[in-house]
């Protein structure tokens, strides 16, 4: 099995990489290969440039060398796990511009060509569960990244784990409790916000 561990922060001392780095170790623990993915540390462009933008017209449109490059790494990936700090209650725009460029037209969909993969988004969230419950935000989130992005795209097997009180004391054992049921369960079995 492979991995692509995909890392959204632009300090190399933020917990997210630490966080990022122990999904890695644990990965390798489990016998996976893992591609590690430094959107900030590789310099990718979120930026989308007209070169990349889908074409309705032409569904063979030939995306950017960098594009191409990143599509050939998520789709060597089994596992796809994106780790991020929430940051306005969304991805922050590093992340955002990954995904606009590289899960695109012919690819990610229309036709999809990841069906079969399987997900995990792990956002680092400075507010309490408590807080985003009640204000509905972890509700978003999963809407938005496991429904308009993973099953939009093919991917059924998605879960969405948020890792509360970043800022404060987070619940580090959490990741590894999401990273067991995304290795343990069924593929098709879909699972609420953790």
């Amino acid at each position: 099995m492979h991995a692509l561990v995909v890392r959204s922060h632009p300090r190399t001392t933020s917990l997210t990489v630490a966080v990022a780095e122990r999904i890695t170790d644990r990965l390798i623990e489990e016998g996976y290969t893992v591609d590690p993915l430094d959107l900030h540390g590789e310099g990718f462009d979120p930026v989308l440039p007209p070169e990349d933008e889908p074409d309705r017209e032409d569904p063979n449109k030939r995306y950017t060398l960098e594009t191409r490059e990143h599509m050939a790494r998520v789709a060597a990936a089994d596992l796809i796990v994106v780790v991020f700090p929430v940051w306005w209650f969304s991805l922050p725009a590093m992340a955002k511009g990954w995904i606009d460029r590289v899960w695109n037209r012919g690819f990610a969909y229309e036709p999809s060509t990841l069906h079969g993969k399987r997900m995990l988004w792990v956002g680092l969230a400075g507010g309490s569960a408590r807080s985003y419950a009640e204000h509905g935000f972890d509700r978003s989130l999963e809407v938005q990244l496991g429904d308009g992005i993973s099953r939009f795209c093919g991917i059924s097997d998605t879960l969405v784990h948020l890792m509360y009180d970043s800022l404060g004391s987070p619940d580090l054992d959490s990741v590894d409790r999401s990273l067991d049921r995304m290795l343990v369960r069924e593929p098709a079995e879909r699972l609420p916000v953790s």
